[in-house]
This record gives C-alpha cells, structure tokens and sequence, in this order.
C-alpha cells in the first residue's frame, strides 16, 4: 500500500473486555492500568503494513524463537492524550512522536511507519478511547506506541516481518512527589549510549541498560541518575530518562545532540519556549568540573529534566564523589516552574498554541471518567 493510505481503512474488532475505570488515579502510579482496547497491524514484505485495527486488550502471542526476545529488535514512543475543559481532546507534537519513531525504526532496521500514518492511527485510536482520558487535574492518557520485529529464527539476520501497537494507560504524576524537585546522583562507572550506538533512538536496549545504576542511585537515596558521555566520561549527557537543562549564570545549557542523546519533543519545546521568553540557550558540550564549578559558586541557579512523561522535573540535588550540591536552595526554581505551567498551559488548552503544537479533537461527549 501507498504511503498515507494504510489508516484510510481502519477497523474496529470485538467488544471491550472491559468498561470499568478506576473511579481515581490518586495513588495508582504511572503506567499500572490500561484501557481496554488496542491499536494493532502488521507488516510483511509482500502486504507491506495492513490489516490497520482498533481491538480488545489482549495479550500478544509470540513464538518463544521471535527476535524481538533474543536481538531487542523493538523501538516505541510516548505521548499523551489531554483533556480540555471543554471536554474535548488535545495531542501535543504528535508529528514529532511520528517522526522520531521513523527514525528508531530506521536505525533499529525495523519497517518503517510514514509519520502522517501514525498521526492517523493515534487520532483514530484516542477517538476510539475517548472515556478513558481523565479529566483531574494533572492527569492524562498515556499513549505507548511500539513496533517490534517478530520473525521467528534464531541468528542476526535482516527484518521481514513486524508488528506495529498503541496501548494506552491513564495516569497522574510520574513521580510520586509531583513536581517536587528531585535528588540525582552523577553516574562514573556505567554509561548509557555513545555515539554511533542507538542512544539516539527510542528502543528498549537504552533503558535496559540503565536500570542497573538507577537501582543503586535509589538504594542510595537519590531519584534518578544523571548520565555522562561514553567515551570521555566526563560531559553531561541526560539524566534518567530524560534531557536536561542547567541555568547558569543567566544563561541555560543544555547537552548539544551528538547521536547518543535521544532529541526529546519536550527538550525542544522548552528550547523554543526559553528564547521566546529572551534566554540565551546554549546547546553544547558540559564538562561535569564545570557544572560543579558552577555549583560551588552558586552560578548554578537551576537545573532540571524534561519529557513526556513527567513534563518538567526539577533538580534540588546534584551528588557526585560522595558529596551532594543544593540547587537552588534544594526548591523549585522560576524557571522550571514558568515553563511546566507554560507547556502544560499549551497541552490542556488553558493557553493559546502560537506555534501549531496542539491537535485538537473534537468527541463525542463520553460519560466522566470513573462513570
């Protein structure tokens, strides 16, 4: 099939195996309960991507053989689905998510999906889950697209065949503090991509990869850790799962993108936010001598991670070498806070897009969420 005609032919299958939503997502967590349906297709070197459908939630069958367990052969996305005061429906970027999902699958050899197609399946799959996109505040639907190879046989070979799915979760926070600032420990001995490698994709082998040193920051008493570069283990990379940004001495910086750091939609939103508002922002490298350099003579007055999931995260703590450094007094400082109330703002429809982010869906009035 031509490109931008895959979705033209949507189906929807089966009845929902469910239509119970928990009343509240107080105190559920991020990404522990899902919808009941899902987005699923195919693709096959003689079909190409077909077979386009909204189904059931159900699990997904695979041969204990299929590359995807034995290679990683997989990348995915995330985005949200957000509920307006007027009841309908806004995506943010979702071009963006296609794009950069192209491109995983490029880099990872999978088949790739035209980004106009992705918007078209995302639309058509919010539609279809319009109920369970939660009106409290903070919160929305999460949308996890992935794609994975699911040839059944041992050995690297090249990719035939894939699948393609869009599970959705309603959610709160991702952190349980909200937007309380977190504590980060620099990470010395692990690293989590280099250049030429995929860190630059959004596929599961980079987050595997960096459990192990997140599991020892928390037993530690940290959140979260924060990445230098591979080679030189020395410049600043992300932190956790996210970029992240440092304003010093009026100035903000941020990692330039070097091919190991993945280019986030939220990091150049905030770029282009800053400067609206008169920032100088600076994409570069950031040697860690300089950050703390910066920290001990208080040039550095705020930092913070950005991304989908939790938005803007504030940093309060940096801890390298067995010693920990305040920023800005450990609280939230106006920056971090302008611009989560700012993209926010944009997301739920509170202030106007000037910059042609948002798409917007109008739906059918669904019962409230947890009705």
């Amino acid at each position: 099939m031509q490109k931008g005609q895959i979705f033209m032919n949507i189906t929807t299958r089966g009845a929902s195996l469910t239509s119970v939503h928990p009343t509240s997502l107080a105190g559920v967590g991020f990404g522990r309960i899902f919808s009941d349906r899902m987005f699923a297709m195919e693709y096959s070197p003689a079909l190409g991507w077909h077979d386009a459908r909204i189904q059931p939630m159900q699990e997904i069958s695979l041969h204990p053989a299929c590359c995807v367990f034995h290679y990683g052969a997989e990348v995915f996305e995330g985005l949200k689905a957000y509920r307006r005061a007027d009841g309908d429906i806004d995506l943010f970027r979702v071009i963006d998510n296609g794009k950069r999902l192209a491109s995983s699958c490029e880099r990872m050899n999978l088949p790739e999906i035209d980004p106009q197609d992705f918007v078209e399946a995302v639309k058509a799959f919010v539609r279809a889950q319009a109920g369970w996109v939660p009106d409290e505040a903070g919160t929305s639907l999460y949308l996890r697209p992935f794609v994975i190879c699911t040839d059944t046989q041992l050995g690297v070979h090249g990719i035939t065949n894939a699948a393609f799915y869009i599970i959705a979760s309603p959610v709160g926070s991702y952190y349980p503090k909200g937007l309380a600032p977190v504590r980060i420990a620099i990470e010395r001995d692990d690293v989590r991509a280099v250049r030429g490698g995929t860190g630059y994709a959004k596929c599961g082998g980079n987050y595997a990869a960096a459990a192990r040193a997140t599991v020892r920051a928390e037993k530690a008493g940290y959140d979260q850790v924060l990445w230098l570069d591979g080679v030189e283990r020395r410049y600043i990379e992300e932190v956790g799962a996210m970029n992240v940004m440092f304003k010093i001495g009026g100035k903000i910086i941020t990692p330039s993108l070097t091919g190991s750091i993945l280019p986030g939609i939220t990091r150049s939103t905030c770029i282009t936010l800053l400067r609206k508002m008169g920032y100088e922002v600076e994409e570069r490298r950031l040697d860690v001598a300089e950050l703390l350099e910066a920290a001990k003579s208080g040039m550095l007055e705020e930092a913070w991670g950005c991304g989908t999931a939790a938005v803007i995260s504030p940093i309060g703590v940096l801890h390298f070498d067995g010693e920990d450094y305040a920023v800005h007094g450990g609280g939230i400082g106006p920056v971090s806070q302008t611009l989560y109330d700012t993209i926010t703002g944009i997301q739920y429809g509170r202030i106007a897009d000037t910059h042609g982010w948002v798409t917007k869906l109008e739906v059918a009035r669904a019962l409230p969420f947890g009705a």
